[in-house]
């Protein structure tokens, strides 16, 4: 997932500023998935069970994030999908269904974890997680897609404008 962080980064980074910010806090989301979850580069393999606190402010970072997709980004791009064309209409109406099923993952996870009474339900931690990840990183495929419509269609219109 970090690679195809960095993919989009270089991609699409310093084009928009909503853009940049959004994929600074799916890095920032991403390190903090891999402490918790004890992966290299950014956690610590073989060390012990992250603390509840600690995971409980990755579900409040995921929300975030989750939020903003739904709330900030999705609304502008598929603005600006509709205005460059049918194309990229129709695309953001066929992924945006599939980007809220993997939403409904992630609430799944947070209400497990900021809900739980106890630290017991840590033991279950590495299975949610590679669910979680499973989820998170054909969400982050979806949104890809839609970054790559709007990145096309924006640069179609520039291309034309320099050519007129």
């Amino acid at each position: 997932m970090l690679r195809q962080l960095e993919k989009a980064e270089k991609k699409w980074g310093g084009a928009n500023t909503l853009i940049d910010q959004w994929l600074n806090n799916r890095r920032k989301l991403l390190v903090n998935y891999c402490q918790i979850a004890g992966l290299p580069p950014y956690g610590s393999p073989g060390k012990s069970l992250p603390s509840f606190d600690h995971v409980k402010s990755f579900c409040e970072q995921l929300l975030d994030y989750v939020s903003e997709g739904h709330f900030e980004v999705y609304d502008k791009v598929v603005s600006a999908c509709e205005k460059n064309g049918n194309s990229g209409r129709s695309l953001a109406k066929e992924l945006l269904p599939k980007i809220s099923q993997t939403t409904d993952a992630a609430l799944d996870f947070s209400d497990k974890y900021t809900e739980a009474r106890d630290e017991q339900v840590l033991y279950q931690l590495d299975q949610d997680l590679s669910r979680l990840a499973d989820a998170m990183e054909t969400r982050f495929e979806l949104e890809d897609e839609l970054l790559e419509v709007l990145h096309s269609k924006h640069a179609e219109k520039r291309s034309q404008r320099v050519g007129s």
